[in-house]
């Protein structure tokens, strides 16, 4: 999407994201098996704006296709699996009809060439009706008008996936960022539990980044420069073809005042609405 100098309202926003996703809810039918999480909507604008690196994001492209393929050649009746990359960290949602499944896909999907991690969201029972999807399309487009509209936070740090009124926020971002979308995340009524499956980068590298990427710009170079740390990460062994860099691990769990958090499993955080 490109940046554009006219004003929006919320409510347009908001009608923009709804109208992205119609495609989707066309195929929210009970017989549909995998949904894929927006590999072919990358546009240039995205990337130029995107804090992946330009190869993070093609890769993206291929690990969701890829894992759609995978999935299909073992679906079944009960099996409604949502696949989504971001960094090359994998996030699937949906549910199966047993916890043999479960393992079955995300194995299927970890050896996926240059799946770094995969954070297994699935539940066990029937999979969500089409009244679910469609509050769930809703949900996340009040969630993606919200983060636009905020004035503090750069939405497009964040990719937003929801299943059954539980948000997932993916991303890369400082942990005021973060902080911030939950914030704002939890304030829209119909969300249950929100879960964050974020890199957390520090301000200092996220400004550095920034300012090699308006240095490019002024070089007539194309691409964001990637978000990295410091203190060096280390890719699993199946990214190794990749020159593209990573930044950090998702971050770790973050409590909300007075709440307890739960630890899913892999590598999300999730923060309970209060």
């Amino acid at each position: 999407m490109t940046m554009t100098t006219m004003k929006t309202t919320s409510t347009q926003r908001f009608a923009l994201a709804l109208t992205l996703g119609a495609a989707l809810v066309a195929g929210l039918s009970a017989c549909v098996p995998l949904v894929v999480g927006g590999a072919a909507v990358v546009g240039v604008g995205m990337v130029a704006t995107d804090r992946r690196s330009s190869g993070a994001q093609l890769d993206d492209q291929g690990i969701e296709l890829r894992a759609a393929a995978r999935v299909r050649d073992i679906a079944n009746d009960q099996m409604y699996v949502s696949v989504t990359s971001f960094n090359r960290q994998v996030l699937l949602t949906g549910a199966v009809g047993s916890d043999a499944d479960r393992r079955r896909v995300e194995d299927e999907v970890s050896r996926i060439v240059n799946v770094r991690s995969v954070v297994n969201e699935l539940t066990i029972g029937a999979s969500s009706t089409f009244q679910d999807r469609s509050n769930d399309l809703y949900i996340t487009g009040k969630v993606k008008a919200s983060l636009l509209d905020a004035k503090d936070i750069f939405a497009n740090s964040f990719k937003v996936v929801t299943e059954r009124g539980t948000v997932y926020l993916m991303g890369i971002a400082t942990r005021r960022e973060t902080d911030r979308a939950t914030e704002i995340t939890r304030g829209i009524s119909g969300v249950v539990k929100v879960v964050r499956v974020v890199e957390i980068v520090s301000e200092a590298d996220l400004a550095a980044s920034q300012a090699a990427n308006q240095a490019a710009a002024q070089r007539g170079g194309t691409g964001p420069a990637p978000v990295t740390s410091a203190s060096p990460s280390t890719p699993s062994s199946s990214s190794s073809s990749s020159t593209s860099r990573v930044p950090l691990p998702p971050m770790e769990p973050l409590p909300a005042s007075g709440s307890t958090s739960t630890q899913p499993s892999g590598n999300a955080t999730t923060s309970p609405v209060r």
